[in-house]
């Protein structure tokens, strides 16, 4: 981008220009007016310029959502108090309400985490991002447990998570919206293209694809609703 184009840009914003500063304002502007009033005019109104400059960023509101999600997870691991996290079961529940602050402070764009495709079909939400499931990953293994294990806590973890936050936001006026089919935009960075996923920086997601895209998605819903029914029992027999 030429010197004059930056310039022209931050006096019409008021800021200069970034992926990061579009995903921030696109953010701010779906806890106002919710995700399907999220459009690209729209939001380049908002930071004062032309819908055309937004592209030289994004490449059109599917990469611009996917832009806010990396932005609601981004700097959650780095986030976690290390003293809060000494033991795993620490990690965990340090983590849940971490993820929780999120639900709650956007919860207009919390349910974007579900309702867009992932990376990789074995990346869950709510926790989408490979830096933060490379820090679930190491942490979990840090304090003794299997490669097996690790993956069945990331697995009961998420699925808590996502079913618990989900109904939050849903109270607080999120929509969870049904799976969109990503757009092809040009030069997208479109979702769920596992074979292409990149995992050079982040060697225990690499170690643990092969547990991770195994499909268990039966016993996981068995154990589930028999633990459910454990709690309901003993809830109801006191």
């Amino acid at each position: 981008m030429s010197v004059v184009t930056e310039e022209r840009e931050h006096e019409a914003g008021g800021r200069r220009l970034s992926r990061t500063t579009i995903a921030r304002a696109a953010l701010s502007y779906i806890d106002r007016h919710g995700t399907q009033g999220l459009t690209m005019r729209g939001l380049g109104q908002t930071l004062g310029v032309e819908a055309m400059a937004l592209y030289r960023y994004v490449t059109g509101r599917e990469d611009l959502l996917e832009a806010v999600v990396a932005e609601l997870l981004d700097g959650v691991s780095t986030s976690l108090d290390p003293q809060l996290t000494s033991s795993w079961q620490g990690y965990l529940q340090t983590l849940a309400h971490a993820v929780r602050r999120i639900a709650l402070d956007h919860p207009g764009a919390f349910p974007l985490v579900a309702t867009r495709h992932p990376a990789a079909p074995w990346l869950r939400p709510p926790l989408r991002s490979l830096e933060l499931v490379e820090d679930f990953l190491n942490a979990l293994s840090s304090h003794g447990m299997t490669d097996e294990q690790v993956v069945e806590v990331y697995r009961a973890f998420s699925s808590f998570l996502l079913g618990n936050l989900l109904l939050d936001a849903a109270q607080r006026g999120g929509e969870a919206a049904p799976v969109e089919q990503p757009l092809d935009e040009g030069s997208a960075q479109i979702s769920n293209t596992d074979g292409q996923l990149d995992l050079s920086d982040n060697p225990a997601i690499a170690r643990f694809r092969p547990l991770l895209s195994e499909d268990h998605s039966a016993e996981e819903f068995e154990a589930g609703l028999e633990t459910l029914l454990d709690r309901l029992d003993l809830s109801l027999s006191q």
